[in-house]
């Protein structure tokens, strides 16, 4: 194992390229959130509605400040690397990008959400396990280290837990998606898996939706237009365990994930968990557009 990988990033039309990036090697990082052993090589970017040119030439002036090479295509991008990047803002470019990188031997880290709809999500994860790409999505809030700590804690799987953060408005697509993955991560994080169906009201100050599981087991997610704090709580039984992001450096959390899937080989999130994300938003979707509630998609 090399005691630096290489990464090769897609996309720079998220804020995410360039903080990733300063963590990694910027020269004004201290210490303790900067995450050692991993470096940006090479960058490429690509027209998005998330992002006008002039944005994306300042993130492209910033990241070539740290040392990153832009390439002008995947294939070019991705020589002499250790591992790719899809940090893409824009939901519906997620399959289109990994069809480009599936299959040319290098892990991929497919940052949140996997993709913009299940549909999507489904040939995403039929790819990956056809060409044998090892490709994990998350979300840095699924790594609160106080949401961690909860779920480590509890004994039993919770029987209820809600969970709020917020809903930006999407320059493309859907808010529930594109922003409200953050809050549909954390849920997952702390309810597991099998989901089976979600009711969901919109108001003006945003949405809420509550998930039920099986033996009578229930989660509350609101997602808020104009809140970016985040947090919950998880209860099993006489357990009540609350968590929230204050104080927590969330992209170095995410970081040391990805370092130790990159060393190990070992998903921290697999692809089920990331569908059934995927199949609550749609439902959640879903939901406020029929008003009634939603079974959730057979995975």
């Amino acid at each position: 194992m090399a005691s630096e990988l290489k990464i090769g990033i897609i996309g720079l039309d998220t804020s995410h390229t360039v903080a990733f990036t300063q963590l990694m090697q910027g020269p004004d990082t201290p210490a303790a959130p900067r995450l050692q052993g991993l470096r940006v090589v090479h960058a490429l970017r690509f027209p998005s509605p998330f992002q006008d040119a002039k944005g994306q030439d300042e993130r492209q002036a910033q990241m070539e400040a740290l040392g990153v090479v832009m390439k002008p295509t995947v294939a070019e991008l991705a020589k002499g690397m250790d591992a790719i990047f899809l940090e893409i803002n824009d939901p519906a470019q997620h399959l289109p990008f990994f069809r480009e990188v599936a299959g040319l031997g290098l892990p991929v880290f497919l940052d949140k959400p996997l993709a913009a709809d299940l549909a999507a999500g489904r040939q995403i994860v039929a790819l990956a396990q056809a060409k044998q790409t090892n490709v994990w999505s998350s979300s840095s809030l699924r790594y609160v280290r106080t949401l961690v700590a909860a779920r480590q804690q509890m004994t039993a799987p919770p029987t209820f837990c809600n969970v709020f953060g917020a809903l930006g408005k999407a320059a493309a697509g859907s808010d529930v998606v594109w922003y409200g993955c953050h809050v549909t991560e954390m849920l997952v994080t702390a309810m597991g898996l099998g989901a089976l169906s979600v009711t969901a009201v919109e108001d003006p100050v945003g949405v809420v939706a509550v998930v039920s599981y099986p033996d009578n087991r229930r989660a509350v997610a609101e997602y808020s237009r104009g809140s970016y704090t985040y947090g919950g709580r998880v209860q099993a039984g006489g357990d009540v365990l609350y968590f929230d992001n204050r104080g927590d450096v969330l992209y170095h959390n995410l970081l040391v994930e990805i370092k130790r899937w990159l060393d190990t080989g070992v998903l921290p999130v697999t692809l089920a968990e990331a569908l059934e994300v995927q199949a609550i938003m749609e439902a959640i979707e879903r939901s406020l557009a029929q008003k009634q509630t939603i079974a959730l998609a057979t995975l």
